[in-house]
């Protein structure tokens, strides 16, 4: 294994989970993982991660099959991950926040031939695997579920040795679309690695004798996954899993384990900065050198308070689970606050207006990204909605941005569909359908507005049937309706009510007119 693993290229080696192997040779007991849920020397995770290997062979998993992986931030969350990447299997980490109907349709949907699942979401794990007829091998950790196999007791009848014919596996990991649900962003390339990796790697530098990396959000997401996850165990560096985010523990891990690495959402910088200066002051947290951050624009005063307390150790990068790649590093984001950078070598990106024609420089447009030659993604058994994200060989994510003189992309708005709230993707179409179905309820549209703290919060704005009053009493109603029938991300904090919804000609509700008058005089609409 070792010299099949020399025989790759680094980005091959490091999606295999082939490095693990080597630094098991090299520090077998230095701790890869730290967690509250378990630790995990270099070399016990290697060798658990062979166990299960074997386990997924032994139950009949051959290469190209899936896994659908359900499970908290925690050991065997990285081991599953690993054995993936190491027997040419497809990984696709689950959103446990889902709600237990969603989860089995992305189990089912991935083709998952084994569902590895945390007691914890015993409820969505068992609904899926009821639903999903195709699973030959269901394990369950951190306690039991009705039928499911104890996954220590599983694995722990296989050899911790090596196994002799490692191959590469790939990951799909869903995203909400604007209809419908989750779609699972396929590519058949394996390893399926991002451009930006290349980029963070180098600005990284990392250093495993003394190095740790804290990973503070769920692994279920692309950059905690691949930015977090991937590049330090690639690099042999330790990391810290974190099982629920808190901002002062977060300090306190930085200043007790002298970490080094670290992503972060802007609702989590926010957090951090409003703890009180006397708390702030109690830790040490020098050591900090890389914060990498994205996922949702960050307010330019946000960041440069970060900048100030942490000192130039902020890089920012804009990508999807799609695919793209922007970058900007701290010097260069100082010289121009509130960029988010130019494009990674390799990525091609341009903006666009309504009609297809490209924008000038300075002024606003729809950005599209071009689909690499050898990783154009599609959405898992939905071609149509594939072909709807492309003009010709160009993709968007809807966002709309501009770029100054120097090539340098600003974030300027976005298509009215998509909120981001705490770093999180939420499609309010999905929502929509649930509120009406509240018996007050004759159409609503949902929409993100500004808060301070999560970037954008959700607000249901409603038309009611005749009869209904306008109260709060009814918006009450419609909250604890959408408590009952939603999970917490999707969940509207505050209702509003028009007499009448805009619409276009065919009659869609024109969500970018409702949006506008809450982002009025702002100059940043996301």
């Amino acid at each position: 294994m070792a010299q099949r693993a020399a025989d790759m290229s680094q980005e091959e080696a490091m999606m295999s989970g082939m490095t693990i192997a080597r630094w098991a040779a090299l520090r077998p007991d230095r701790m890869a993982i730290i967690s509250p849920n378990g630790n995990r020397t270099w070399a016990e995770l290697n060798a658990r991660t062979n166990q299960l290997s074997r386990a997924l062979r032994r139950a009949g998993l051959v290469s190209g099959d899936a896994v659908a992986l359900l499970a908290h931030n925690s050991p065997e969350f990285v081991e599953t991950w690993a054995a993936c990447q190491r027997t040419g299997l497809r990984v696709t980490a689950v959103n446990w926040h889902q709600s237990p109907e969603i989860v089995a349709y992305v189990v089912d949907n991935c083709d998952a031939k084994a569902l590895i699942a945390s007691a914890r979401f015993a409820t969505a794990a068992t609904e899926a695997a009821r639903l999903s007829k195709q699973l030959i091998l269901k394990l369950a950790y951190a306690g039991p579920i009705e039928g499911f196999d104890d996954y220590d007791t599983v694995i722990g009848r296989d050899s911790e040795d090596d196994i002799p014919d490692p191959e590469i596996g790939s990951t799909m990991l869903y995203t909400s679309g604007t209809t419908g649900r989750p779609k699972g962003v396929y590519r058949k390339t394996r390893p399926v690695v991002s451009q930006l990796t290349t980029a963070a790697n180098e600005t990284a530098k990392w250093t495993p004798q003394t190095d740790f990396s804290i990973l503070t959000g769920p692994l279920y997401h692309a950059a905690p996954l691949g930015l977090n996850l991937a590049l330090p165990i690639a690099a042999g560096v330790g990391t810290i899993l974190m099982d629920k985010w808190d901002a002062e523990e977060t300090l306190r891990i930085i200043q007790d384990h002298r970490a080094t690495h670290t992503h972060l959402v802007p609702t989590m910088m926010h957090r951090m900065l409003q703890l009180p200066e006397e708390t702030r002051k109690k830790y040490d947290v020098s050591s900090m050198r890389w914060i990498i951050h994205g996922a949702a624009p960050c307010p330019a005063p946000v960041k440069q308070a970060m900048m100030d307390w942490f000192g130039p150790t902020l890089y920012e990068y804009y990508s999807a689970t799609e695919g793209g790649g922007v970058w900007i590093e701290p010097h260069d984001w100082l010289r121009k606050p509130g960029t988010v950078g130019r494009a990674v070598p390799g990525v091609e990106v341009k903006l666009l207006d309504a009609d297809g024609n490209p924008v000038p420089v300075g002024e606003d447009g729809l950005i599209y990204v071009k689909a690499p030659e050898t990783g154009r993604f599609v959405y898992y058994k939905e071609p149509q909605k594939t072909e709807s994200s492309y003009r010709g060989d160009w993709f968007t994510l809807g966002d709309v941005g501009r770029f100054d003189e120097d090539g340098y992309l600003f974030l300027t708005g976005r298509t009215a569909e998509l909120i981001i709230s705490g770093g999180v993707n939420i499609y309010p179409v999905e929502i929509d359908e649930v509120l009406i179905r509240h018996e007050a309820v004759a159409d609503a549209a949902v929409i993100g507005v500004p808060n301070e703290d999560w970037g954008e919060e959700i607000k249901a704005v409603v038309e009611l049937k005749p009869g209904y009053e306008r109260s709060d009493a009814t918006a009450r109603s419609i909250l604890d309706f959408a408590k009952a029938n939603l999970p917490g991300f999707q969940r509207p904090r505050t209702v509003d009510f028009v007499d009448t919804l805009p619409r276009s000609p065919a009659g869609k509700v024109l969500r970018a007119q409702v949006r506008a008058p809450y982002w009025k005089d702002r100059t940043r609409k996301i």
